[in-house]
């Protein structure tokens, strides 16, 4: 309340009184609604059960019909409550006063997560309503809204924000353009939450017009990092239920999101904002749906951590648009020599391979094995058309099965194999192991699946959000545009990469998508500006405009070795836990680096709070993983090691982790927590914490230029605090810059 000055306006203080007696007497409505509902239910059931021997066919159906209406009735009342209760903590957020053309006095509205009206009044405006528009495009002055009916044109005469918790106003400003950065940088500086916040009070004019996009297609959103690409698209599908409720539900909606962490870190956006949760699912999970039975594959998998170049050639090789251009040649092609037909003959029934070959040509939209099912209907048919002795034919799946034997392949597999041999290609595909596809195989084998056998078309969903836009490849969404024929929001950052071995670009997405709406967020929100100027300079992202939200400037510690560096990474922790922040991320470069560093922090092999064993051990392991890295020789190896890491930290305890609050974040975790996070660069993509930590931020671990766009990654997760630590010689990306921090020469040699 401190940090708060005192609220200037007296009348909205009475204001918020009345409103929050009204929602009093609603919550308590609403509770008596919902108990009414489970006295009737539970009654219902009761009686049912007491006389189900004595009811008649008739009124045991009408029953049961009064049971579903009730669970109806209750669920409705339930939802009501909700929403009161919520409201009671935070009515509203704004209040814009609006006067209509030709009118004489403004009326005033006020904004919320909901809309809430009492005894017929209209008391709070849901924050996605028309009206509500005004209060993030338009200043005090000439004002308007589009509604349904059409446009509303008028005059602005006053514009206010508040902010309401437990039912208490802490602030109240006139809004102006200075007064929301503010409010804004008010709501930045706060600590952040175990989930994505709603960010309906703070939603910038050009993120209003993002939100608010009604027209059909596909929408394209390039963001840099803390810009808030993903909330503003979770905050559009919450408006699009709002606005088109009568044909979009949360069911039709669907969140391809890169990992289960990320997928549960936003879970909690689109019911805060009043809609039922929307299915989320990673892009392996979209194909082991459409694979099951078919054919294996394994896991996407660190590329840092793979020591085959063969293996980066081919995952290269099968990231570009070219590629998908070489399959759609060959899907042309295929009819001329997946189906050889000849003669038909049944007993004195008889059609020509000329005949059955046009048929087949005729349904060329459709894939081979479907067009088969369709020629066989026509057979029988022209079977059935000549039969003047009525004599018997052959059933549709009797011809079906003599079509089948006249494939020249008789899967996707022997299909896929043949696309490599045909185009001169064939080292470019090996499999992981016996039919198991490699993962950089997995969605060619689907796209050429589709033309073959064809695919699971999803007709429940309506709208699909793809996260992480720049993770995929060209063929992965010539695969989804086949299974999800629907609106797309499609959003991310091509300065985010994480693959080194894609090489496809902002473009190639443009082309594939040559029809769709494209829009910038070059503003970052999410970090200080100091972090966000360090990190700037790191990637040379000349289109990033930080927001002036100043802060501490990043830490670079420099340490004597290895077993200094967790010394002083433990330090970093005892800070943490000592300060009011409430996440800490410790992001290193890779999946591996990342489970050795839970393990020594957390007291695993024999790792002691003050460091001396864990960080001799941390040393060795870190040297040994490098000599380990020149000796592999391909995956079968790599996948040897992952398993046996995974089995020692089965038998490893909690002791540690739980002293330290700390949790390890890998692609099988599946919820993110607040409290102290160690990950990789890969895991943390979307994720953001009140402070990061970044250790090993050495000349050896960050390298090359696609070092520099991890290294950027990992620092642009901090909201408020940035540390970095090294032994050895600090990374070249970060030589040169003025930081803070123990990062002198006498401080080296004194440590």
């Amino acid at each position: 309340m401190s940090d708060y000055p005192a609220i200037p306006f007296p009348d909205e203080l009475v204001h918020l009184e009345q409103v929050s007696a009204r929602l009093s007497k609603a919550l308590q409505r609403a509770e008596a609604s919902v108990s009414r509902a489970d006295r009737e239910y539970t009654d219902t059931k009761k009686y049912m059960a007491d006389h189900r021997g004595e009811i008649d066919p008739h009124e045991m159906f009408q029953n049961e019909l009064l049971l579903k209406q009730t669970d109806r009735t209750g669920a409705f009342a339930v939802e009501m409550r909700d929403r009161i209760v919520k409201l009671k903590d935070s009515p509203y957020f704004a209040r814009i006063d609006f006067k209509e053309e030709e009118e004489e006095e403004g009326q005033p509205y006020y904004i919320g997560r909901f809309a809430f009206q009492y005894e017929n009044e209209p008391l709070i405006f849901d924050w996605r309503a028309p009206i509500s528009s005004m209060f993030y495009d338009c200043e005090v002055g000439e004002a308007g809204f589009l509604a349904p009916a059409g446009w509303t044109a008028g005059e602005l005469t006053r514009k206010r924000q508040f902010k309401i918790r437990n039912g208490i106003m802490e602030y109240a400003f006139e809004s102006s353009a200075n007064v929301q950065d503010d409010v804004l940088q008010r709501e930045l500086s706060h600590t952040s939450d175990e989930k994505m916040k709603s960010i309906i009070s703070t939603i910038q004019k050009e993120q209003n017009q993002i939100i608010r996009n009604e027209k059909e297609g596909t929408l394209i959103i390039q963001g840099v990092a803390g810009s808030g690409k993903t909330s503003i698209a979770l905050h559009r599908i919450a408006f699009l239920l709002y606005r088109f409720k009568d044909r979009l539900s949360a069911r039709n909606v669907t969140i391809l999101s890169p990992n289960k962490v990320f997928g549960d870190y936003i879970s909690g956006v689109i019911p805060e904002l009043g809609e039922e949760p929307i299915y989320e699912m990673s892009f392996g999970e979209l194909a082991d749906i459409q694979l099951e039975g078919v054919i294996g594959f394994e896991p996407d998998r660190d590329p840092f951590e793979i020591q085959d170049r063969a293996w980066g050639e081919r995952v290269r090789f099968k990231s570009t648009l070219d590629f998908v251009y070489m399959m759609d040649q060959y899907i042309e092609q295929m009819p001329e020599f997946i189906f050889v037909p000849t003669d038909y003959v049944y007993e004195g029934f008889r059609v020509t391979g000329e005949w059955i070959r046009e048929r087949f040509l005729a349904y060329g939209t459709c894939p081979v094995k479907k067009r088969l099912a369709m020629v066989a209907d026509d057979v029988h048919d022209r079977f059935e058309t000549d039969n003047i002795m009525e004599q018997e034919v052959p059933r549709p799946r009797v011809i079906l099965k003599q079509l089948n034997s006249m494939l020249a392949m008789k899967d996707t597999l022997a299909v896929y194999k043949d696309f490599y041999k045909r185009m001169g290609i064939a080292e470019q595909f090996v499999m992981a192991a016996r039919r198991t596809l490699e993962w950089a195989d997995v969605y060619p084998f689907l796209y050429l699946h589709a033309a073959f056998q064809g695919l699971k078309e999803s007709h429940i969903t309506r709208h699909l959000v793809i996260d992480e836009m720049q993770d995929y490849t060209p063929i992965q969404y010539a695969v989804l545009n086949r299974m999800f024929p629907c609106q797309k929001t499609i959003l991310g950052d091509y300065g985010q990469y994480i693959n080194p071995n894609h090489l496809h670009c902002l473009e190639d997405l443009r082309t594939i998508y040559d029809k769709a709406q494209f829009v910038e967020l070059n503003k970052s929100y999410r970090s200080t500006y100091e972090i966000m100027c360090f990190a700037k300079k790191i990637n040379h992202v000349s289109a990033l405009e930080p927001m002036e939200r100043h802060g501490e400037p990043p830490e670079l510690v420099a340490c004597l070795d290895a077993a200094d560096e967790i010394r002083k990474i433990r330090e970093v922790i005892r800070r943490f836990r000592a300060g009011g922040n409430v996440s800490l991320g410790i992001i290193l470069k890779t999946d591996a680096a990342a489970r050795d560093m839970y393990e020594v922090l957390a007291g695993y092999d024999g790792a002691k709070e003050n460091g001396s064993e864990g960080c001799e051990k941390e040393g060795s392991k870190r040297e040994g993983s490098k000599r380990e890295g020149s000796k592999r020789e391909g995956s079968e190896r790599e996948g040897s090691e992952r398993e046996g890491n995974e089995g020692k930290r089965d038998k490893i305890g909690e002791s540690g982790a739980k002293e330290w609050d700390m949790s390890l974040i890998t692609r099988e975790s599946a919820s993110f927590q607040n409290g102290i996070s160690i990950t990789s660069v890969r895991m943390s993509k979307g994720l953001e914490f009140d402070e990061v930590l970044i250790p090993q931020a050495d000349s050896r671990t960050y390298a090359s230029d696609f070092d520099r766009s991890l290294l950027y990654i990992a620092c642009t997760r901090a909201m408020h605090r940035l540390t970095l630590t090294y032994s050895g010689r600090e990374t070249q990306f970060i030589s040169g810059q003025k930081l803070s921090g123990r990062h002198s020469g006498k401080e080296r040699s004194g440590s």
